[in-house]
């Protein structure tokens, strides 16, 4: 935003952080959260503790303190973000979607070996293994409404082994190296206890592989939709419907989908998928019930295993769902595509919010860095729905003054803070979701496709 636009905004951004007063031992500490938070929403190139303070007029070292060494409660900070999100949720109209969480990770190349959970390791945001940080986050999408919720550090292996290291960082003791989908049930719980309820939760293949993670969403009574990889464990359902021996081994999701006679008997359902811009997509189905295979044996229960294919491209992706079979198969689908929101919002909080732009060597000044950049997130999403349809951006989001202009730019952001995924327009592609080897079609598919109702969602 512009100056002149964060001034128009200037009473709505203090009434907005006025409801984290509590969260600060003193009037100056939170007069420092309003010079952070508008810097991160102005146009500043970079928008560390440095350049902000010196925009701001006030001293570097007192900014650098302000994230580091203040006396603040930033996790309760996110607390009350993800309360006051949760009224937003409720005031919300949806569609027959409702509520829908938005589980992902993002990275940022750093170089040294200061930054806390800096690593070489996979990082989505260059596609490949390099040194850097990767967090992890939970957002949520109701109707046009979308902002993040919740951000943690993935604290690596050698990170964990090193309580040095991690003490030089300020990294609590009792916070060691956890699997990605460990730190995101944490997320979805806090998520309930403040108040926000989810239809469902989506999630990628990094999740999605994990039958763990599954069940531990099952005993959360938390449906979902998730993407799982081509060689997810699995075995599609008998006539008997008795579960597995433990001796039996899975099969590949890709396989199942394939050979499996549950698949192989049932005709293709086309799922169209409408979008405002550009041409509707069409998707070939199939749906059929599998248990997971996983290290700990055969799931307790059967999940629904969907196997999709793009009518234009050819592109497969492999989805897995708790959801009855009184669920229609194309409102699953519709769930699943909801992911290109959170790619979305890791565009804005990146390009933006200077969401990667932290430097420093301290574990508490990232965390702040982290939920400052989610409140504003917040502030956004909350005054872009309050401004819906009075001012169109012409992509099918609005804004408030500064905020419809972030959109035009993003069209040209390559979708590179995630894993690589396979971008659909408004619609996404996981990287479980690869070219097909081969024709899918099996003895009856093709030519079944042409002569099913097609279903438009």
């Amino acid at each position: 935003m512009t100056e002149a636009q964060l001034n128009e905004l200037g009473p709505a951004l203090t009434a907005f952080l006025e409801r984290f007063a509590s969260r600060f031992r003193s009037t100056p500490t939170l007069g420092h959260l309003r010079t952070y938070a508008r810097g991160l929403l102005s146009e500043l190139p970079r928008k560390t503790a440095e350049p902000i303070a010196l925009a701001a007029g006030t001293p570097v070292r007192t900014l650098q303190e302000f994230l580091k060494d203040h006396l603040w409660d930033h996790q309760g900070v996110m607390r009350d973000v993800r309360a006051h999100v949760a009224q937003q949720l409720a005031a919300t109209p949806g569609d027959d979607l409702g509520s829908v969480g938005l589980l992902d990770e993002t990275s940022a190349l750093k170089k040294g070996d200061k930054t806390p959970g800096v690593s070489r390791q996979y990082l989505g945001c260059v596609g490949k293994v390099d040194d850097g940080i990767v967090t992890v986050h939970l957002g949520v999408c109701r109707g046009s409404y979308q902002t993040l919720i919740d951000a943690d550090l993935f604290l690596p292996e050698c990170w964990s082994f090193d309580r040095t290291r991690c003490r030089a960082a300020g990294i609590p003791e009792d916070m060691i190296h956890r699997p990605k989908w460990r730190i995101a049930l944490e997320q979805l719980d806090r998520a309930q206890s403040d108040g926000v309820k989810l239809d469902w939760l989506i999630f990628d293949s990094e999740y999605g592989r994990s039958p763990d993670f599954l069940r531990q969403l099952d005993d959360r009574s938390q449906l979902f939709v998730g993407d799982v990889p081509r060689r997810f464990s699995c075995r599609a359902v008998g006539k008997s419907g008795v579960r597995p021996e433990e001796g039996i081994k899975g099969q590949a999701a890709e396989e199942v989908v394939r050979h499996a006679t549950a698949f192989r008997a049932q005709e293709w359902q086309v799922v169209r998928l409408s979008r405002r811009t550009a041409e509707d997509q069409l998707w070939r189905v199939k749906c059929a019930s599998v248990w997971a295979s996983g290290e700990s044996g055969w799931s307790m229960r059967t999940y629904r295993l969907i196997w999709m294919c793009s009518e234009a491209t050819g592109e497969e992706a492999f989805v897995v769902s708790n959801a009855s079979s009184e669920c229609p198969v194309e409102r699953v689908v519709r769930v699943a595509f909801c992911r290109a929101n959170v790619e979305h919002l890791f565009r804005i909080a990146k390009s933006e919010l200077g969401f990667a732009h932290f430097e420093g060597r301290s574990y508490v000044a990232l965390g702040r860095h982290l939920s400052v950049c989610v409140a504003m997130m917040a502030f956004v999403a909350e005054h872009t729905l309050r401004l819906r349809g009075e001012k169109s951006t012409g992509n099918g989001r609005t804004g408030v003054p500064g905020v419809e202009a972030l959109e035009p730019r993003l069209a040209g952001v390559a979708a590179r803070d995630g894993r690589a995924g396979v971008g659909v327009g408004s619609h996404h592609l996981s990287p479980a979701s690869q070219p097909s080897r081969g024709p899918v079609q099996t003895q009856t598919d093709r030519s079944s496709t042409h002569t099913q109702k097609t279903k438009k969602t």
